[in-house]
């Protein structure tokens, strides 16, 4: 399990063609990639399970707990992304509720776009 940034600190101003933004690059890739939100209410939980291909998760809205395949947890809010890889067994739960997006694929590999987050256990 990995953790990356994709807050407004982790992006860079984007000027070309007139614009004024901050763009936080995420992942491109060439082969079939499914892309998804997962909404958790309060006490929601994306249960325990092996990841079928690399997954990157990206919290958008609120604050959870993720755990791989040690029972330790740590805390995700929003800004913060989760990479799994390939038969990786993983977790997601909220206290209070978070929405994210989800990204799969055989080709994610988000060392190469974003920045990488140190994180404790809690």
């Amino acid at each position: 399990m990995e953790f990356y940034r994709f807050d407004k600190e982790a992006g860079r101003r984007i000027s070309k063609f007139n614009s004024d933004f901050v763009m936080s690059r995420i992942i491109q890739t060439e082969k079939v990639t499914h892309i998804g939100c997962m909404h958790l209410e309060a006490n929601g939980i994306i249960g325990y399970h092996q990841a079928v291909v690399p997954q990157i998760l990206l919290i958008t809205v609120g604050e959870g707990y993720v755990r791989g395949e040690k029972d330790e947890y740590y805390k995700v809010q929003a800004g913060d992304a989760v990479f799994w890889k390939k038969d990786e067994w993983h977790e997601t739960k909220t206290n209070k509720g978070l929405t994210a997006i989800v990204i799969e694929s055989e080709e994610l590999n988000p060392s190469s776009y974003m920045t990488f987050k140190e994180i404790d256990v809690i």
